[in-house]
């Protein structure tokens, strides 16, 4: 079986720890060898007394390093001496310590905030996003998501789940002011007096299409003595009086069309103000809502576009797969090339961010903690060691260095001395 990334990381660190190790016991031996060495000389001269003082000064501090760095995370030789083995007898002193010091120097609010302003996520994503290499794949992966999703709506507790929510929401939302809200919104933009205007061409056109059915309806209500010839002149006076009515009310000036904008802003003001209207607009909203139809037809609607999106999301060529991919790549570039938008992005992720990080800092804390806590003494005294044993060797290694360059000075200013 192939290694994976952290267990190749793992076999790396051993090695390298293991290589550390065996040179900071080499440069030990090699001090106890010279120490030894020069002790078997009868009579030594100076140099070999400074080699010996130097020797006996780095065996002594390599050995006082090495029982300090094993007493870090075991008993030295195995034996149980006070004040070794710190980290496995400390594990949860040592867990409950990074929580507070996570939760007190890494999740404060200023520092959050001060480090995810400079990082511009808006901007980071945008570029990435910007490059068609990275929109396709995520367009891809959220088409192919789509089937999962609809697929677990589709479960009939799901479905009626959404349905009772949807119709929470729904009875709800006051759907008065609402509705006085968009009406505003299209006479603010005029768009009541096009549909005046549709609805005059609409009654024109009925009306000339329907000449001869008028002409008939004339001649029924006349009396019998009348002849046809004056019904028909009276039949199409009617038609042609409609006709130069409607055109009169096609003036924008004309006084019904200003009775009619008076009437329209006195319906909103009414929906916008009135109880009696908000309760009239509410139990039409409940018979809708409570008509069998209506749900079936939503069921229907549903239905169909599941099955659509389904094969959508099935074919080689998706419709959805290219529409994200341009819907990514565009909001992506007005990310890129507008400051603004990225800022006001980068803000709302500030605010989530504090928002869902900093109040649960504390349960951040605690969560690393017992961690911390669940894990076995020797895993964690073992996963400290690969990350640090290396540098504490080099403690050993200077240790040993140090110890002989002590010795040599302390032997050399007694030489002087006396």
């Amino acid at each position: 079986m192939t290694a994976g990334p952290f267990t190749g990381r793992e076999d790396l660190q051993r090695r390298t720890l293991r290589r550390h190790r065996m040179f900071a016991t080499g440069l030990l031996l090699l001090a106890l060898l010279l120490f030894l060495a020069t002790h078997a000389v009868a009579e030594p001269g100076f140099a070999l007394l400074l080699l010996q003082a130097g020797s006996e000064a780095a065996l002594v501090g390599g050995l006082a390093d090495w029982f300090a760095v094993t007493a870090l995370f075991r008993r030295p030789l195995g034996l149980p001496i006070p004040h070794t083995a710190l980290i496995p007898r400390n594990k949860d002193r040592i867990g409950e310590g990074l929580g507070s010091f996570v939760e007190r120097n890494f999740l404060a609010p200023d520092l959050v905030v001060e480090k995810l302003r400079s990082l511009d996520i808006a901007g980071i994503v945008g570029r990435w996003l910007a490059r068609p290499e990275n929109a396709r794949p995520v367009a891809e992966r959220i088409t192919l998501a789509v089937p999962v999703v609809i697929s677990s709506i589709d479960d009939e507790e799901v479905r009626q789940f959404v349905r009772r929510a949807l119709k929470e929401q729904l009875d709800a939302v006051d759907l008065a002011p609402l509705l006085a809200k968009v009406l505003r919104m299209l006479t603010e933009s005029g768009q009541h007096q096009k549909l005046f205007d549709e609805g005059l061409k609409i009654a024109r056109r009925v009306l000339l299409e329907n000449q001869d059915r008028i002409y008939e309806l004339v001649e029924e209500k006349s009396r019998w003595w009348v002849p046809k010839a004056i019904d028909r002149r009276i039949a199409e006076a009617l038609i042609s009086g409609a006709v130069d009515l409607l055109g009169d009310l096609a003036d924008p000036d004309h006084d019904a069309r200003r009775r009619f904008d008076r009437a329209v802003e006195e319906g909103i003001e009414k929906l916008a103000t009135s109880p009696v209207a908000a309760a009239k607009v509410a139990a039409v909203k409940q018979q809708v809502l409570s008509n069998p139809a209506v749900e079936n037809y939503l069921e229907t609607i549903w239905e169909l576009l599941r099955r659509r999106v389904l094969a959508d999301a099935a074919a080689e060529d998706s419709h959805l797969r290219r529409a994200l991919c341009r819907g990514i790549g565009a909001i992506a570039g007005s990310l890129a090339e507008d400051a603004h938008m990225r800022e006001r992005v980068n803000r709302r992720l500030e605010k989530m961010v504090v928002g869902l990080v900093v109040p649960a800092r504390k349960e951040i804390g605690t969560f690393i903690a017992d961690v911390v806590k669940s894990w076995d003494a020797r895993t964690v005294s073992d996963r400290l060691e690969l990350e640090v044993g290396r540098d504490l060797q080099y403690i050993r290694v200077n240790g040993t260095l140090v110890g002989a360059l002590v010795g040599c000075v302390l032997f050399l200013a007694q030489s002087f001395l006396t």
